[in-house]
């Protein structure tokens, strides 16, 4: 129901001119609107998790309206200084990709490389050495592609008893569980993987077909530093995907990161997300004692002047998104019913 009011009200915005007349505004071209993906899809990832992938062809249809409607996509480090400069271009834009998926290079880039825009991937790195897919991805798709039916129980996995996988909180509690299997163990990458493939026999799905088409895998050495020669921008989101409480594991963390982005792409890496989106206060200054100039969150918002510049917020576009919304984000007014929505649900 309200997804229906703020759609038909966008409507009625587009339809006044209120998002016209917002997004040629002098206040508009003070905000950075900074777009943050995570995967487009290779096969049916965006109907198994629509928040984190989209369709291809939803994609293409963002990138028509970027160019279409003359929007300044922007290099991110080009439009941070800009943006404290008070020097933006009028729309201006910044196209992000968290995790530094496979899918990046086979689905997005081309795309976006046709459309002629820069783009920023901020690329964790442990599974960029190891290629194997994301552990606890691999295994929450798998469930999902075998979810008609109950889960059998299994010693070897811990597995009790019959599991329903229907629901996305049953698939959630089956993976929780491998987790904790993998933590308890101590388990390494490879073991991990192990698993996974374990998992798949028990389910009945092809694990080694996954495998080799790479999905859910990270980009490999070789294509990161095949993108970086094109000027894809890669920046840090830290080695292991993780934010640990001591400076001392951060910092392992940031460095090692750094390290493996330097040696592949010849440059260092002094921008930041933070995985998962969510800020965490505690790193603030031992992200400024490791060199970082910027860091983005998954807050929702277009970045302005008065924004901490390692507490950046972003527009995180999904499967969900209709293209209303998304055009209402590009005017700007979509942020500003974003920041009311939040000021009243904290009273």
């Amino acid at each position: 129901m309200l997804r229906n009011i703020k759609t038909a009200s966008l409507r009625l915005f587009r339809g006044s001119g209120v998002l016209a007349r917002a997004e040629s505004s002098r206040w508009r071209q003070r905000q950075l609107l900074i777009l943050c993906y995570h995967g487009i899809s290779q096969h049916d990832e965006h109907h198994w998790r629509p928040r984190l992938y989209m369709a291809r062809e939803q994609f293409d249809r963002r990138l028509q309206m970027l160019k279409h409607g003359g929007y300044a996509v922007l290099p991110l480090a080009d439009a941070i200084c800009r943006l404290y400069a008070k020097d933006l271009p009028p729309k201006s834009v910044v196209l992000t990709f968290d995790d530094g998926c496979r899918d990046f290079y086979s689905q997005a880039y081309p795309r976006i490389r046709a459309a002629g825009f820069p783009v920023t991937v901020y690329q964790s790195t442990y599974y960029v050495e190891r290629q194997w897919p994301v552990f606890n991805l691999i295994c929450s798709y798998m469930l999902w592609k075998s979810r008609s039916r109950p889960l059998p129980s299994d010693s070897d996995l811990g597995l009790g008893g019959s599991m329903e996988i229907a629901t996305e909180d049953g698939r959630r509690r089956v993976v929780q569980h491998l987790l904790h299997i993998a933590e308890q163990q101590k388990f390494t990458g490879e073991q991990k993987n192990q698993l996974a493939g374990k998992l798949a026999a028990l389910l009945g799905v092809d694990f080694q077909a996954l495998v080799t088409s790479r999905i859910l895998h990270l980009m490999n050495p070789a294509e990161i530093g095949e993108l970086a020669g094109d000027g894809v921008d890669f920046q840090l989101h830290t080695h292991r995907h993780c934010v640990p409480a001591e400076r001392s594991l951060f910092q392992k963390e940031i460095r090692e990161n750094r390290r493996l982005l330097q040696e592949i792409t010849g440059l260092s890496a002094v921008h930041f997300c933070y995985p998962g989106g969510e800020p965490q206060a505690h790193v603030l200054p031992w992200l400024a004692e490791e060199g970082v100039i910027s860091a983005t969150t998954c807050e929702p918002g277009l970045a302005s002047v008065e924004d901490d510049r390692l507490l950046l917020p972003r527009f995180v576009d999904a499967t969900p998104v209709a293209a209303i919304e998304f055009e209402s984000w590009l005017s700007g007014i979509g942020g500003l019913i974003s920041r009311a929505i939040r000021r009243g649900s904290r009273g």
